[in-house]
């Protein structure tokens, strides 16, 4: 299954956002990384801001090239917000929906979890991490991995933190997801019109 598998902190420094999770190396460096990180023009050309928009929002969800453009031709094809339903339609995914839930730490945590059979959705066992998941969904940890540490450490260490979109089972181990999130209620820092203007070219 392809995947990035490259540098995490390298690409976190070059959008100056700690996209994979808290990075010490973003706060020791807040520049660029490089031998010309420090002194690189400040001044981009509007195609190179845009570019790096969509290579940002590509890193943040763990999601490659390919794939990317697919997401992004079927939220173009929907009525309504493109930029809005292309971010919706990457919060759908299996592997950010486990994440948001604080089964996984980690987006790419998650992934790893789903790829190797430890989420049911429906009761059902799904292993693919780009399932999408549609509101009235339960995703959940199978019985048999109720105990695995990585997903109790998870749960155990999550802030609790809500998302208005997922309503959350702790007994059950278990989530509902209620709705689509709205733009403003995705925690991201992502200029998706910026993402909708370079497709558009």
């Amino acid at each position: 299954m392809a995947r990035y598998t490259g540098p995490k902190a390298k690409i976190a420094r070059r959008f100056n956002d700690p996209i994979f999770g808290h990075s010490k190396a973003l706060q020791k460096k807040a520049y660029p990384p490089g031998q010309h990180g420090r002194g690189r023009r400040k001044k981009q050309s509007e195609y190179a801001i845009q570019l790096m928009e969509k290579q940002k929002a590509k890193y943040t969800y763990g999601v490659l090239e390919r794939q990317f453009a697919n997401t992004f031709d079927r939220a173009s094809r929907k009525s309504g917000i493109t930029g809005e339903i292309l971010l919706q339609m990457l919060e759908a995914r299996l592997d950010n929906t486990v994440y948001r839930m604080g089964i996984a730490p980690t987006r790419r945590g998650a992934r790893q979890l789903v790829s190797h059979k430890h989420i049911t959705v429906n009761g059902e066992l799904v292993n693919i991490p780009s399932y999408v998941v549609q509101p009235g969904d339960v995703v959940g940890v199978r019985e048999k991995s109720k105990s695995v540490e990585a997903i109790t450490d998870s749960l155990a260490n999550n802030s609790a933190q809500k998302y208005p979109w997922i309503e959350w089972n702790k007994t059950e181990m278990n989530g509902k997801m209620i709705a689509l999130p709205m733009r403003d209620e995705i925690p991201e820092k992502i200029n998706e019109q910026l993402i909708v203007e370079l497709y558009s070219k």
